[in-house]
């Protein structure tokens, strides 16, 4: 499926999905109006340069944040970057964290998830061709050894690791199911890195996670920090905007052209 979607030789485009209070994110970008086979992405595409980068940004949840987490058409907006020469995707996320190690205003990048939604479409291959994609290691890991030394070049706190369980949102967790998800191993909490993670690797596009910690979610013993509340995370957002957007940059200009991580080649062996 991919195969006939792939560009030619050199630089591809960097493609970037923004999360929860990242709704632009280029200065003088032109939008793009982008017919998918899954129907429309998000929102349109902002195309521009970042550090002579060619960049494509779709924000994930809708400009004015009105398409819930298991309503987003995570089909259409990844094919409509996949079909404008994006081989890269970077995924910004809000996350909740679970453990009192993982502190509010940190970075995270995911080296793992799990998935704990219902009723997403989350495969390209859903007949005639059926196709059993690896994802043993869902991220790039040539991108996410870029994005940490981005991140320790910065002196950012930031986990060079972490896993986070998918919930089906829109709402938070009880302080129950927060606990279970601690003792299961995860742990940031987020609402949309699957299917995404998995519909990149099914385009063989490389994919990076910068996860960006909000709140406590259910409440987390040894600290002080109530329960989530979405207003609370809109105000955390609204703080650190100017530093999650100029984090991403960074680390799109850090991004190697070169890479050896099998993830342009994920459907070779299927």
């Amino acid at each position: 499926m991919s195969g006939g979607m792939r560009g030619g030789e050199g630089r591809g485009v960097i493609g970037i999905i923004g999360g929860s209070g990242l709704y632009q994110l280029l200065d003088g970008a032109r939008d793009a109006v982008v017919d998918t086979p899954y129907g429309p992405p998000s929102s349109p595409v902002s195309r521009g340069v970042i550090d002579s980068r060619e960049v494509a940004f779709i924000t994930r949840h809708g400009r004015n944040h009105d398409i819930a987490p298991h309503a987003i058409n995570y089909r259409a907006n990844l094919w409509a970057l996949r079909s404008l020469g994006c081989d890269t995707v970077l995924t910004s996320s809000a996350v909740g964290s679970l453990r009192s190690t993982f502190a509010p205003g940190d970075f995270v990048l995911c080296d793992q998830f799990v998935d704990r939604t219902r009723g997403r479409v989350d495969t390209f291959f859903d007949g005639p061709r059926v196709v059993h994609v690896s994802m043993a290691d869902p991220y790039c890991p040539a991108l996410r050894a870029a994005a940490q030394q981005v991140l320790s070049a910065a002196a950012e706190t930031f986990h060079p690791t972490g896993t986070a369980v998918v919930i089906q949102g829109p709402r938070f967790s009880t302080r129950a199911e927060s606990a279970w998800f601690r003792q299961m191993g995860a742990d940031v909490l987020s609402m949309t890195q699957h299917p995404e993670t998995t519909l990149a690797r099914e385009l063989e596009m490389c994919c990076v996670n910068l996860s960006f910690v909000t709140d406590y979610d259910g409440g987390v013993e040894g600290t002080d920090e109530a329960a989530v509340t979405g207003g609370a995370v809109w105000r955390r957002l609204a703080e650190h905007a100017d530093r999650i957007r100029r984090t991403i940059g960074a680390i799109v200009a850090a991004i190697p052209d070169e890479r050896g991580c099998g993830c342009r080649s994920a459907l070779a062996d299927t």
